[in-house]
């Protein structure tokens, strides 16, 4: 073994000295790490890998698909019209003796509603009587003159023929004279008639807008009344011109049902029949105009009142159909979590063909009978673990052990804000 010579001018011993510096340096940062391996390893080194290797169990809500018939609605907003509204008016002028309805009121056809004064047209009417009884007694003298001028210038010809013709003349022209007198006395009976001022139609009145005493006018601007008919009522709404084609096919067959829901679209007020399709689309939109009619027994329905309608279009048969809160949204499309028999989940790329309310069709992808994932979706990929959540029981009834899972038929499986990521490798 060599021994190491010193340098020249280094003292002897100094490197060994310099050895033990550097060693007592580090002396404290081996004990640190001691420390920090005692603390995290513990007497077992084995139970964090193994809580690694453990896998997590998601709770999850499912439903079962089934196959039923399920109805294919159009939807669209509307407004309500009343069937017919009649703005009624004076045709002559008067004094209002008689207001005879009340505001608010439901009047028939044929009820009498406001009275004007009639004296001042019963008094033309005598009038009209006297002239026209007058000209009738000298229609009858001229017409006898007439035939004596006639009888003299056949039988002796103390009469000229101008005579006799002038005398024909005086006849025709109090026969229209006669008759002057008859269209008068006809026009003031009709006066009387519009005096008395009788509903065209039944319906509800609304406010008043005269009283008894007010003078009106045939010139005036404002009605006296206004009778909207509530029973029918219509309904006028708007649908995408695509949808119109497919529509009026479907009319050609049978009668469709129209639903005519509350502005939040939750309540359904009055269920009708669509009566037909306006003759024009509406360029700034690209929509069109239907109308539908609804009995409206019950006043649910108001005119000028929105409302949205569904226009129930077909029924379709055998149709596959599962909450729409199992149906999921990636870059790749739409999909859903479908249960398997070791509680475990598959991705399945499904097609939806429409959706209603809270179900959707299924067109591809799903098939009846399947259990899918309701609700937990944003913890789920790929072959993940999963529990099924037991359903809520029904209040004051106890559930039972063994209890199915609710069908998207009978319950309303809750909309629970979801991840819409990509499906799980």
């Amino acid at each position: 073994m060599k021994r190491e010579r010193s340098r020249p001018g280094m003292p002897l011993g100094s490197g060994l000295l310099k050895g033990l510096l550097k060693f007592e340096f580090l002396l404290p940062a081996v004990a640190a790490a001691c420390l920090i391996l005692a603390s995290c390893g513990g007497n077992d080194p084995k139970p964090g890998s193994a809580r690694a290797n453990v896998a997590t169990t998601v709770p999850v809500s499912v439903s079962t698909a089934e196959r039923r018939d399920m109805p294919y609605y159009l939807t669209g907003l509307g407004s309500v019209n009343a069937f017919y509204t009649d703005s009624i008016k004076t045709r002559v002028d008067g004094e209002l003796t008689q207001v005879n309805f009340k505001e608010g009121q439901f009047v028939n056809k044929g009820d009498l509603l406001v009275v004007i004064d009639p004296r001042p047209y019963q008094v033309a009417l005598e009038q009209a009587q006297a002239m026209l009884f007058k000209d009738q007694a000298s229609l009858r003298d001229a017409k006898l003159n007439y035939e004596r001028y006639k009888g003299l210038l056949e039988n002796s010809g103390a009469m000229s023929q101008q005579q006799v013709d002038t005398q024909g003349s005086l006849v025709d022209q109090l026969e229209g004279a006669v008759r002057t007198d008859q269209a008068a006395i006809d026009s003031a009976k009709l006066n009387l008639v519009y005096c008395h001022i009788t509903s065209p139609i039944s319906g509800r009145v609304g406010l008043r807008l005269v009283d008894p005493g007010n003078i009106v006018h045939a010139t005036d601007t404002n009605p006296l009344l206004v009778i909207t008919q509530l029973q029918p009522i219509a309904v006028l709404f708007t649908l995408p011109e695509d949808q119109l084609p497919s529509v009026a096919q479907h009319m050609e067959k049978n009668t469709l049902e129209v639903d005519a829901y509350s502005r939040d679209d939750q309540t359904k007020l009055a269920a009708g029949k669509l009566l037909t399709i306006d003759n024009q689309i509406d360029q700034s939109t690209g929509t069109g105009r239907l109308k539908g009619v609804f009995e409206n027994k019950d006043n649910s329905l108001w005119p000028n009142q929105f409302v949205n309608i569904h226009l129930l279009l077909e029924i379709r048969k055998n149709s596959t159909v599962i909450p729409s809160a199992a149906i999921q949204r990636g870059p790749q499309g739409t999909y859903v979590f479908v249960t398997k028999s070791d509680s475990t989940v598959d991705i399945r790329p499904v097609t939806v063909a429409f959706t209603q309310e809270n179900l959707s069709t299924i067109a591809s992808g799903v098939a009846p009978g399947d259990v899918v994932v309701t609700d937990g979706q944003d913890k789920l990929q790929e072959g993940s673990k999963i529990e099924i959540r037991a359903p809520a029981a029904p209040v004051n009834q106890p559930q039972t052990a063994g209890t199915q899972p609710p069908s998207p038929a009978t319950t309303k499986p809750a909309q629970s804000k979801q991840s819409a990521g990509t499906p799980g490798k």
